[in-house]
């Protein structure tokens, strides 16, 4: 089995709703997202998956993501980590089903990841 992984980096504002603590107040990370996708065999150019695809799929994600509130985004969905990293999953399913999971970094020590 190969998995491959694309990852892209974005900034944007959000504040946690239903949260009690520092995570309640507006403010903003630097956003790191890794995409994986899996196939088990290589084709004719012992290639597993194109990288420019999974890119591809990724780039037009943090494009509508790169310095926004993601409380607006997300139209009253409170944006963590965990939900970010829900909603990249999905929208890259519809196009590249072979996605295995996403993992959304808010610092270089805490992630999370979401999978199917």
């Amino acid at each position: 089995m190969f998995e491959v992984m694309v990852e892209k980096h974005f900034a944007a504002a959000h504040h946690l709703l239903n949260y009690r603590g520092k995570c309640e107040n507006p403010h903003g990370h630097n956003y790191v997202v890794q995409v994986f996708a899996r196939k088990d065999t290589l084709d004719k150019a012992n290639v597993a998956f194109d990288f420019t695809v999974l890119k591809a799929e990724l780039n037009q994600i943090v494009d509508d993501l790169d310095h926004q509130d993601l409380n607006v985004v997300f139209n009253g969905e409170s944006p963590s980590a965990e939900y970010i990293a829900r909603y990249v999953y999905q929208r890259i399913q519809k196009n590249v089903p072979e996605i295995t999971k996403a993992v959304v970094f808010e610092t270089p020590t805490q992630s999370a990841c979401y999978f199917e």
